[in-house]
């Protein structure tokens, strides 16, 4: 079992930043593939960005490149999401996940359903 814990959200105007942390407690961090993902009311959750069991991969959406970062620290088992340039269109819940799988690809890492744990998510608003 994987405890996820988001924090970091808020709102903010557009074009600032925000770094949104996920703290991951229970089995081993480095056995897991780390990702994010957003939903918005009404609509399916959205893959954002993931990052491999070492760090040395990582796999954005086509309109969060460029803009947002992922990265991990594995000494302190926890996922990070540097949102810089911000929009009004990135408002939603950012919710971090962790998929127990040995296959990478954008393919595998894109989808939820390749997700085992979920954290309970943290709102972004973004104001024009």
């Amino acid at each position: 079992q994987v405890q996820l814990a988001e924090s970091g959200g808020g709102l903010v105007q557009a074009g600032d930043s925000l770094r949104l942390s996920c703290a991951a407690s229970g089995r081993t961090f480095s056995n897991y593939i780390m990702g994010w993902f957003r939903q918005t009311p009404g609509k399916e959750r959205e893959f954002v960005a993931a990052i491999s069991w070492n760090g040395g991969t990582t796999y954005y959406a086509d309109s969060m490149k460029g803009r947002f970062t992922i990265s991990r620290d594995s000494a302190k088992n926890t996922v990070y999401l540097q949102m810089n340039s911000l929009k009004p269109e990135d408002t939603a819940v950012y919710y971090c996940a962790a998929a127990l799988t040995r296959s990478l690809s954008m393919a595998v890492v894109s989808t939820t359903s390749r997700y085992d744990y979920w954290g309970q998510g943290t709102q972004v608003t973004v104001s024009s």
